[in-house]
């Protein structure tokens, strides 16, 4: 479970989050963090959203970029949802792992608490391609002042997914069947090198050298 001194994550202040990831607590950890990376670059891409809104020179492009401000506010909400879901599944399986192998309790919600941690990154990770797919579509079609902000947005994103990928495969070993296994590490792998080659893409029409 999240942590009890601090439950409601999503109201914490910048400075209550920051301290209690320093916390000698098991969360928020890494999983916490890569999501919230990923909704800070969702956030950033909405100001270069806002920034190019109403703006004359930009005037053929105002559905796809009033489209892309709902869609960025969307992926900010489910980012920030998935760092509470890795939280409480994290906080689940860890609870799990102190009890006896013997123990009923945890053979029983066993195979369910792993499918919740490997689960949460995985969203996370394909959250985070989500992200990406978008800001290489508003690229174009958005403020010029504002690239550098874009392209930090997209590096933030890359950051999301690479992290959430470590959270993957950490918890692949605990998954019983073989094939599940090679399919997650296979998918996460690929979805990693996507994410990557999306930035890159991104950071060179930016004007950087990626």
């Amino acid at each position: 479970m999240p942590n009890q001194s601090n439950p409601s994550f999503a109201e914490q202040t910048f400075s209550d989050f920051l301290a209690s990831i320093g916390a000698k607590t098991p969360t928020p950890g890494g999983g916490a963090v890569a999501s919230a990376v990923g909704a800070l670059g969702a956030a950033l891409g909405s100001m270069v959203v806002s920034y190019s809104a109403g703006k004359k020179s930009l005037a053929a492009h105002q559905p796809a970029i009033e489209a892309g401000a709902a869609q960025l506010e969307r992926a900010r909400v489910v980012l920030i949802k998935l760092a509470i879901a890795d939280m409480e599944a994290y906080g689940a399986l860890n609870a799990l792992q102190k009890l006896p192998d013997s123990d009923p309790k945890r053979s029983g919600a066993w195979a369910g608490a792993v499918a919740a941690a490997v689960g949460a990154p995985n969203a996370m990770l394909a959250a985070a391609n989500d992200l990406l797919r978008l800001l290489e579509k508003l690229r174009p079609i958005t403020n010029e002042w504002l690239k550098s902000d874009l392209a930090i947005a997209a590096v933030l994103a890359e950051a999301c997914a690479r992290s959430a990928a470590w959270n993957v495969r950490i918890n692949l070993p605990l998954i019983a069947d073989d094939g599940e296994r090679a399919r997650l590490a296979t998918g996460t792998d690929r979805a990693v090198a996507d994410a990557s080659a999306r930035c890159e893409a991104i950071e060179l029409a930016c004007g950087g050298g990626g």
